[in-house]
């Protein structure tokens, strides 16, 4: 009879400690869900206050183009029947296809929708440089380029720009699945956004040794993971209130990297990637993060920049040069920016943003997870990636 009551306060403690955590994880989703939300609903108060949109660009399917511009699909492919918003207004071409995927897992055949901005100006016989651009959660490829307005600064720049968009049936919400395990080290979404940005180098006048992946959120972690799987493709990479790699492995385990980081798990992950590829080239990068962000939070950039030296064989005690950028009222938030050299190579550049909370620092702010203050972050990521090639 004792055993029994022994075993049974064991049984009691176990499942009060199993609620206790189910609590934990309840209350860590309510908190992340409800920052999500503020960011959603103060995009939608600053879009009731923007100047209207003319009813050409506003109107789905039918966006106002300067003079030169065009909507086409990709030859060969189907064209997507989406809405494309204002953002097609840069003269280059706005391409868009789909990129069927085989039957898997009792899923049947699916197609991922992708975007394609090709330069106006580039001159016909030019090789461009591609930038691969992921949004976050809650975000379509689209909202993505309008927000950043990267499609004309890839405009100005010469730059080709490939927006792929996930699906709703893998995930409800349009998160890229950094987190999962498979996915980490090479499988899931980061086979099939290698084999994307494949087929449009094979297809359109792209430098291979000028191809760079960068995203916000949960883009901004399956552009990491990407960089660090096909390295050989990609010359460097930007990441934007991005999550440490290596750690999640489900989404309650995603929400806590999200607001704890990855600890040990952080470093041990670059270890093993490491010893799978004993040989892996440097990967220049550029990290951005709000100090506001509870979405986020800073601690996953703080440890970030860990994986980054640890990757490119960088002591953690590496000289920073570091600049102090004040404030301009409303329009440009103070942040400080940390360069990491290798000789006189720029390898690592990490900017942390005060004020900004989970968004695209100098956005369109119309959008949601967009902030209209500065510094311009899309500015900030091509003007990094200008600066390497891969050898």
């Amino acid at each position: 009879m004792a055993k029994l009551t022994a075993g049974t306060r064991l049984l009691r403690s176990l499942m009060k400690a199993g609620k206790a955590q189910q609590r934990a994880a309840d209350k860590m989703v309510k908190s992340v869900l409800k920052a999500s939300a503020k960011a959603v609903k103060t995009a939608e108060a600053a879009a009731k206050t923007a100047p209207k949109r003319s009813k050409a660009v506003a109107q789905a399917g039918t966006p106002k183009r300067h003079p030169g511009a065009a909507v086409h699909a990709i030859p060969g492919l189907a064209a997507a029947p989406l809405p494309l918003r204002a953002e097609p207004v840069a003269p280059g071409r706005w391409l868009t296809a789909y990129h069927p995927i085989p039957a898997q897992a009792g899923l049947p055949p699916r197609r991922m929708s992708y975007w394609l901005y090709l330069p106006h100006r580039a001159p016909p016989d030019a090789r461009l440089p591609l930038l691969v651009m992921l949004h976050g959660c809650h975000q379509t490829a689209t909202q993505f380029a309008q927000g950043t307005r990267m499609n004309w600064l890839a405009e100005q720049k010469g730059y080709a720009v490939l927006y792929p968009q996930q699906l709703l049936s893998s995930h409800s919400q349009r998160c890229w699945k950094w987190y999962d395990k498979a996915t980490q080290e090479g499988g899931g979404d980061t086979a099939l956004l290698a084999d994307i940005v494949e087929r449009i180098v094979a297809q359109h006048p792209i430098d291979r040794r000028r191809v760079y992946v960068c995203g916000i959120s949960a883009g901004a972690g399956m552009a990491n993971i990407l960089a660090l799987n096909h390295p050989e493709l990609f010359a460097a990479v930007g990441l934007h209130s991005g999550p440490v790699f290596g750690g999640g492995h489900s989404r309650i385990g995603a929400l806590g990297v999200m607001q704890h980081g990855a600890g040990p798990r952080g470093e041990l992950a670059i270890r093993e990637l490491l010893a799978r590829r004993p040989a892996f080239p440097r990967m220049p990068a550029i990290l951005i993060q709000g100090e506001g962000d509870n979405v986020v939070r800073p601690v996953n950039q703080q440890q970030l920049v860990q994986q980054s030296l640890l990757l490119n064989g960088l002591p953690l005690q590496t000289p920073v040069k570091t600049v102090l950028k004040a404030g301009r009222g409303n329009r440009h938030n103070a942040h400080r920016i940390q360069d990491f050299y290798v000789g006189r190579k720029l390898l690592l550049r990490v900017a942390s943003v005060d004020a900004l909370d989970h968004a695209w620092s100098g956005g369109d702010a119309s959008l949601a997870f967009n902030a209209a203050a500065g510094p311009d972050a899309s500015k900030m990521m091509l003007d990094f990636f200008g600066r390497h090639r891969r050898d």
